[in-house]
């Protein structure tokens, strides 16, 4: 065979095998051999008068030279793919990897918040005290510290998230709201106040779409854990009027007045009008956002208790 043709040929040989192309589900096929250029020049090997030596290190440049480009392009190609597609496997709450074996303990995992999106979310597997375990989706903190989850933000209303990387740990004081906040359906909620370094944990049994779908509407919801049980996210410092005991998700008895997001109000009255004492997430009063305030004879005297506050979903 003549020898230029002879490594037209290897050349060609080695290089359809480096020809990948990567699909969208990461999976590679050879496709069929194409042209290769380097440096916008066809590659020729022209070795016919060259001395055997010298012809053999040209054609060794020449593949080396080729197939470092080509490995260049096929892992900036692998990258792009790897970086823009959603795995397959990707599951769509902490419940379901914790259900399909699939959990590492407490941490972050990728979930599937949109057919095209996933984000990381911290989840807890073990257990939340009194809500127990199964794997637990993070939604929301609320730092009882500052204004961000007022009852009045949008942030309670929309569909955008807030400071994603605090999503990714736990029982911090990092706020945060997730694209779980709309996107997770669930038939639990647990509800968590930090004090100090202890946090205590309530779970409310509820069935809903989404978070989103109980409060952004603004609509009243009910509860039914009663005054003790709420009262325990804060154990012994918790103070609540005796009378009203209105709980659940947007409690707003009245506009103007004491309104919370997600909790209990009480009364030193026997009505809901005039509440002087709450503790939940998300009040209205730019004093306390979340924790315990309570005032005119709550049953464990005044309080203005600032608290971290955690919400996640089962």
């Amino acid at each position: 065979m003549h020898a230029s043709v002879a490594c037209s040929f290897l050349l060609s040989f080695i290089l359809s095998i480096f020809t990948i192309t990567v699909r969208a589900d990461n999976a590679s096929t050879i496709s069929k051999p194409t042209p290769f250029k380097l440096n916008d020049k066809a590659i020729v090997c022209n070795v016919v008068n060259s001395p055997p030596d010298e012809a053999i290190k040209s054609l060794e440049r020449t593949l080396v030279e080729t197939l470092e480009k080509k490995f260049e392009q096929l892992i900036a190609a692998v990258n792009k793919t790897a970086e823009g597609a959603v795995s397959k496997t990707a599951e769509a709450s902490c419940k379901d990897i914790y259900d399909n074996h699939k959990s590492e303990g407490n941490k972050p995992y990728l979930l599937l918040v949109s057919p095209q999106k996933k984000v990381p979310v911290y989840c807890h597997m073990a257990s939340l005290g009194a809500c127990g375990g199964g794997g637990w989706t993070q939604v929301m903190k609320i730092d009882g510290d500052k204004l961000t989850f007022r009852y009045n933000s949008q942030l309670w209303n929309n569909k955008v998230d807030f400071n994603l990387p605090g999503g990714k740990t736990g029982l911090d004081k990092q706020e945060t709201k997730l694209p779980t906040y709309w996107s997770t359906h669930f038939s639990k909620v647990c509800l968590g106040m930090k004090l100090g370094h202890q946090v205590r944990f309530i779970m409310i049994n509820k069935h809903a779409n989404s978070l989103y779908s109980l409060i952004a509407d603004g609509k009243y919801r009910a509860t039914t854990l009663g005054r003790h049980q709420w009262k325990t996210l804060l154990g012994s410092q918790s103070s609540l009027q005796e009378h009203c005991n209105l709980e659940g998700f947007n409690v707003h008895p009245r506009p103007n007045r004491r309104r919370v997001r997600i909790g209990i109000l009480g009364n030193n009255e026997n009505h809901c009008n005039s509440s002087d004492s709450r503790i939940g997430f998300g009040s209205a009063d730019s004093s306390n956002v979340c924790g315990n305030v309570a005032a005119w004879r709550g049953d464990n005297g005044d309080k203005q208790i600032k608290a971290m506050g955690y919400i996640f979903v089962q």
